[in-house]
């Protein structure tokens, strides 16, 4: 599924415009950075808590496309900065992480949506 139908079906609210053609089929849920490095694949939808401008560096080293930045969090200036210079969108959602990564499981899975 492209990044653009998901930002539309699971109404995110886009800080950072990326690539929103790019094909997404996972994601990764985590906070903490390494367990990120050690773990996510490349393409995957990174969504965390966190707000800080290593996200940024990560995602790039990881290759993954989008962030999900869950609970209403504001992203620093500096990961703002840091994702338009290396295109990788930031998104953000009032949802928590549970009730993200359940409709985003349900939406790549089922190419539906629950509400």
């Amino acid at each position: 599924m492209k990044l653009k139908e998901i930002i539309e079906k699971l109404n995110l609210i886009v800080i950072v415009e990326a690539n929103s053609d790019r094909e997404i089929s996972d994601a990764y849920a985590s906070d903490l950075l390494s367990d990120v490095m050690g773990n996510a694949r490349e393409g995957q939808i990174w969504i965390t808590m966190q707000t800080h401008k290593n996200l940024g560096a990560i995602a790039s080293l990881k290759d993954l496309p989008a962030i999900i930045i869950i609970g209403n969090n504001i992203p620093s200036s500096d990961l703002i900065d840091y994702a338009k210079e290396n295109s990788i969108a930031i998104l953000s959602t009032n949802s928590t992480c549970y009730q993200t990564c359940g409709r985003l499981w349900n939406l790549l899975k089922n190419n539906d949506i629950q509400s």
